[in-house]
């Protein structure tokens, strides 16, 4: 290992060092401060995709009509994640209460359970009775009137 001095740089093993450790630590601060900022935006955004209140999943039992009472007095949190298969999955929590007990029914946006529901709550209905037909991929919802 030799090391070549330069007027400003040293060389060793390939490697060019700073001369003045007044440099190297300039560098240093602002690539902290750069790695600072952008992981303090992405705790930013992981924050805010929590803002939901944390209450149970409500978990309907097939062929069982299921009375829920929805809260729309704030909008609903937005939810994107991935599938099984790695496509994208975007889910409104909606906060509800069923029997007195509150929880959030995760529903997918594309769900036309979704757009029921939405319809119906602008004309003011708030209480919901859902039939759950199939399991997993085969899982369908019907609003019973």
């Amino acid at each position: 290992m030799r090391i070549k001095n330069d007027n400003r740089l040293q060389i060793h093993a390939g490697i060019r060092i700073a001369d003045s450790p007044r440099i190297m630590l300039k560098e240093e601060k602002t690539k902290m401060t750069e790695t600072q900022n952008w992981l303090s935006e992405e705790a930013k955004k992981f924050a805010s995709k929590n803002d939901f209140e944390k209450l149970p999943s409500l978990k309907l039992t097939p062929n069982v009509v299921t009375e829920i009472t929805v809260d729309v007095s704030k909008p609903f949190v937005e939810w994107e994640g991935e599938d099984a298969k790695g496509g994208l999955v975007k889910k409104k929590i909606i906060p509800v209460t069923v029997a007195g007990a509150k929880m959030n029914f995760w529903l997918n946006v594309r769900n036309p359970l979704y757009a029921e529901i939405i319809s119906a709550a602008s004309k003011g209905q708030m209480v919901f009775k859902i039939l759950q037909t199939g399991t997993q991929a085969a899982t369908k919802y019907v609003l019973v009137k």
